[in-house]
């Protein structure tokens, strides 16, 4: 399998630059998959699982916040609200970001609903990823 760059970059680190053989995006409209000479794109992404399929054969998963993916020449770029490997994610702290947001959303008139909603969105999602540790 021919491999291209893979670049996974947070407001606060990059996550990962490695060579890989595809990797699969939570899109708007559901999950696609860029392998090597995908043609040139750019596109949103949301909520949800991340794969990676590294060129020596592993598989990562991530979980992430959401973000932007540009594919150019065989480098994707990915650029993540948020991101966490499937096997760093604290499941402990994840159901507690869980809970506090569903009592958020139980005092609906005093919180702002969108912000909760996310809140327990991404807190569903990450513990979902850790299944696929």
């Amino acid at each position: 399998m021919k491999a291209f760059t893979l670049e996974i970059v947070t407001p606060a680190k990059i996550a990962i630059t490695a060579e890989v053989a595809s990797v699969t995006i939570p899109g708007e409209l559901g999950e696609f998959q860029i392998l090597y000479n995908h043609a040139p794109l750019v596109s949103n992404f949301e909520v949800g699982k991340m794969k990676v399929h590294t060129a020596d054969d592993k598989v990562i998963y991530y979980a992430t916040g959401g973000g932007v993916v540009e594919v150019l020449a065989n480098k994707v770029v990915v650029l993540a609200q948020s991101i966490e490997r499937s096997d760093e994610i604290d499941s402990e702290r994840a159901q507690q970001a869980v809970a506090r947001a569903k009592q958020r959303l139980e005092q609906r008139d005093k919180i702002d609903l969108a912000r909760a909603e996310a809140s327990l969105k991404r807190g569903l999602n990450r513990l979902k990823v850790t299944s696929f540790r």
